[in-house]
This record gives C-alpha cells, sequence and structure tokens, in this order.
C-alpha cells in the first residue's frame, strides 16, 4: 500500500515538472524594483517585435530575487536577476554551492537614489550630515556618547529647514535601494561626524552599525518593494518624504520633485555627470545554465544591450536610464552577448 503511495506520489512530481517545463516557453526575470521599469520595457518590446513570448518580470527587492535566483538550476527558478546593487559575495558563494556556476554580470547603466516630496510643499534642500541624523538609529551627542535619536522634527535638526515631523518613506532591507542608500547616504553623512568616523579605525563593526542603522521609531516608514506605492502616499501626504530609484521621480514630476542634496538636484544630468551625491550602478544577472533550455533568454539580453534599448537615444532613456558612457557600454555590451561568465566579487 506505501509503495503504491510512493509510486503514485513519483509519477504526480513527474507528470507536474513535464508540465512545469512545458509552461517555461518564455524568460522568467526577477528582483530589483528600480530595475523592474526598465526590464519591462524591454520584455514588452521583445515581446511585440520578435516571435518569443514576452518575458514575465516579477519585482521582488535585488535581495529577493537574488535569493531565488541563487536557489539552483530549473524551470521553477528564475533566469535573470534584476539588481539595483552589484551581487554581494555571500550570494555569489550561494548561486556556486546551489549549482549555478556560471553568471553573466551586465552593468546596464546608473541611477540615482532621489529623495523627493510632493509639489504641494517647498522644495528642501539636505545635506547628507542632516539626512543621516534624521534617519540614524543612534547618534553622538555633544559628548561623543551614542544615544537614541532625539530629533522628532526636521527643524530641529536645522531651523531652516520645515518645521514637520520626520516622516520618510522607504524600501526594506530587502531592496539594493535601501542598501545602496545606507551605503552612500548614511555612511556619507555619518563620516561627517569625528565621532563616528574614529570608528572606522578602531571597531568596524559598530561603525558599520552606526552608519547603518536606521530608527525604529516610526519616523522611518517601510513601504515595501512597489516605489509606486511609496509616490502615492507622499502625493497624499505633503510633510512625508520618500526614498526610491530616479526613474520613479522622473515619471512622476508632474506631482512630487526632488530635494536637493548638497544643493544639486536629482537630474538625468547630474546623475550621468557624477555629481550629485547619492547614485549607483544597475545590473541583471543571466543564469547561463538556462540559456539553449528556456528559449529567448540571450535575445533578450542581445535586445537590452542593443543601443536602440540602452543607447543615448535609446527608449530606455525615455524610462530614467542614464547610459554608461559609449566605451563601457561598447565593451559591456559585447561581454553580455557573448555571456561572458563573471568572476567572483570582491566582496
Amino acid at each position: 500500500m506505501n509503495k503504491s503511495i510512493i509510486a503514485a506520489a513519483v509519477t504526480l512530481a513527474a507528470a507536474t515538472a513535464s508540465t512545469q517545463a512545458m509552461a517555461r516557453d518564455s524568460v522568467w526575470i526577477a528582483g530589483s524594483s528600480t530595475v523592474f521599469p526598465f526590464s519591462t520595457t524591454v520584455a514588452e518590446t521583445f515581446g511585440r517585435e520578435t516571435s518569443f513570448p514576452t518575458p514575465k518580470v516579477e519585482a521582488l527587492g535585488t535581495g529577493g530575487g537574488f535569493k531565488i535566483f541563487c536557489s539552483g538550476v530549473g524551470v521553477d527558478k528564475p533566469d535573470i536577476s534584476n539588481a539595483s546593487r552589484a551581487i554581494k559575495l555571500s550570494e555569489f558563494d550561494e548561486c556556486q554551492a546551489n549549482g549555478v556556476t556560471e553568471i553573466t554580470e551586465v552593468k546596464i547603466g546608473y541611477d540615482g537614489i532621489a529623495i523627493a516630496n510632493s509639489k504641494q510643499s517647498p522644495v528642501i534642500d539636505l545635506n547628507l550630515a542632516e539626512l543621516w541624523l534624521a534617519l540614524a538609529k543612534d547618534i553622538p551627542n555633544e559628548a561623543g556618547e551614542f544615544v537614541a535619536n532625539p530629533y522628532r522634527k526636521w527643524s530641529e535638526i536645522n531651523p531652516d529647514l520645515p518645521d514637520v515631523a520626520i516622516e520618510v518613506l522607504g524600501p526594506p532591507p530587502t531592496s539594493g535601494t535601501r542598501d545602496a542608500f545606507v551605503e552612500i547616504a548614511m555612511e556619507g553623512g555619518c563620516n561627517t561626524f569625528d565621532a563616528v568616523k574614529a570608528l572606522k579605525d578602531s571597531d568596524k563593526d559598530k561603525h558599520k552599525a552606526v552608519c547603518h542603522g536606521i530608527r525604529e521609531d516610526g519616523a522611518f516608514i517601510e513601504a515595501g518593494e512597489n516605489d509606486n506605492l511609496i509616490v502615492q502616499k507622499i502625493v497624499a501626504n505633503p510633510n512625508a518624504i520618500g526614498i526610491f530609484g530616479f526613474s520613479f521621480l522622473d515619471q512622476n514630476t508632474d506631482t512630487i520633485q526632488g530635494t536637493l542634496i548638497d544643493g544639486i538636484e536629482p537630474t538625468f544630468e547630474s546623475i550621468a555627470d557624477g555629481s550629485y551625491p547619492v547614485a549607483r550602478s544597475i545590473y541583471f544577472y543571466v543564469k547561463n545554465a538556462h540559456v539553449g533550455t528556456i528559449p529567448g533568454i540571450q535575445e533578450y539580453v542581445v535586445e537590452f544591450t542593443s543601443d536602440k534599448a540602452w543607447g543615448p537615444e535609446g527608449y530606455l532613456v525615455d524610462k530614467g536610464l542614464i547610459p554608461l558612457p559609449d566605451a563601457m557600454r561598447a565593451s559591456m555590451g559585447a561581454d553580455a552577448q557573448a555571456l561572458t561568465p563573471m568572476t567572483a566579487p570582491a566582496n
């Protein structure tokens, strides 16, 4: 009896796997919500202009995308992982351990991390130190001791800032935007304070905890992986500020406006020339073992890395992508289309 039940279960599993394989006649992409609009645009163009089905694109966050991308090889795993930061060594090692041994890294361009508010409110001008003081879990007092963040209003940090409660909506820890924000903006702000900067040499772990720690008392609100939801919430609440990729600011300039950081407005030009302080590279990663089994993967990569898509006059620029410099784009495109495997990242 038990043997019959086991045999039936194995048969059912095999049938399910076969059905699943048949159902996977299209590319499956998962990961960053920042890269999602670019990837979706390419997928729609690809489905419309080729004989391949339109790829499925999911916004799970960079960390969430890598988690399932690196969980193994097979039709029940994604083919491509979108990322708003480079893959970490720990994630790369996880891929290797689960048989995802050949991965092609494709840097697709640049994106700024926009801090923005409703157009119903005045434009805000912050420096990185003020931004860190508003969002840090612990800050140094006058004696150089670290205490729970006492600031409740922006004006308590600087009387020139709005006299309203600090309310910032941002991405969760699984988001690459969150990772990049704490590494670029938060750490950049905390290192302007001598008491914090000194920790970098004396206690690296504490330095990272202090610089990257975001307050949990309600001033910072995790709004999920849906950046469009953050946009909607700051439009509804003129006193709130949101954190998301530049492309979402660029697509909603009728209702929201960028906050100046160190006097620099988040624009296509300021991100491209490196003057905007909170900018990062964005990527996607290809699981080479799926190429040739899942139809359309290499062709999708070719479409994404064509000049008509990611070039200076490409259709992704209209979505807010800041292209790579010409020489870098040519080199990256050649490696991407050849599916050249990456080496292990430095950290």
